[in-house]
């Protein structure tokens, strides 16, 4: 079973905010600002601003690490103006905006998820289990089909979907990948659909084993 810390509607705006922006990977200040080990190993390699590129190579090839931590690498080395030649997915980030606010499903190639209900509600899962790897790798399947279809973004992250409109985002080693449109619209394409798809399962059982 899965390690779930669920919060209530207290502190709300601020513990949303804090952890959707997180989501991303795009801003290692708020890793370092939330995190009680920044002198530890990878961490004291990403906060440096003196590290080098072999080392952020090294976290990348660390099957240990966590995949927010590569995402974290492959973004400093992409800073830097490195070309990345291997297109690694390792996050599907999905926005559906609501009458009471934003759903969001982030699923991690290494089976941990968040979900942000629009209640405000927020589920964070940690490990896995046999279910939760099965429709992690069936979302990452269906994901890798979109990506080898469409091309990065080179403009800043947008800001949050509006009402009506559903993103589905992909953190990809070499840069972040997107699509969006209205919520009928997308979930009746035949390339995003199936990763929708996918992702709706996905959030259903987290969602029934956080009950």
């Amino acid at each position: 079973m899965g390690i779930f810390d669920i919060f209530k509607k207290q502190n709300k705006d601020v513990l949303e905010n804090s952890v959707y922006e997180l989501l991303f990977c795009d801003n290692p200040d708020l890793y370092k600002n939330n995190n009680q080990q920044p002198d530890s190993y990878p961490w004291n390699i990403l906060f440096s601003d003196t590290t080098d590129n072999a080392d952020l190579e090294k976290i990348i090839a660390d099957t240990n690490a966590e995949s927010r931590v590569k995402i974290l690498a492959y973004n400093k080395l992409l800073d830097r103006g490195q070309k990345i030649n291997k297109k690694e997915l390792l996050g599907v980030i999905i926005e559906i905006g609501l009458d009471n606010g934003l759903d969001v499903l982030a699923s991690f190639r290494d089976g941990t998820a968040r979900y942000i209900n629009q209640s405000g509600k927020i589920i964070i899962w940690e490990t896995t289990d046999t279910t939760s790897a099965n429709l992690t790798d069936k979302l990452f399947d269906n994901s890798y089909e979109v990506v080898n279809k469409i091309g990065p973004w080179d403009k800043p992250r947008l800001p949050r979907p509006k009402k009506g409109v559903v993103r589905i985002t992909f953190l990809v080693s070499d840069g972040l990948y997107f699509g969006e449109g209205p919520i009928n619209v997308l979930f009746s394409d035949p390339m995003a659909a199936p990763a929708l798809s996918s992702a709706a399962e996905l959030m259903k059982y987290l969602v029934e084993k956080a009950s």
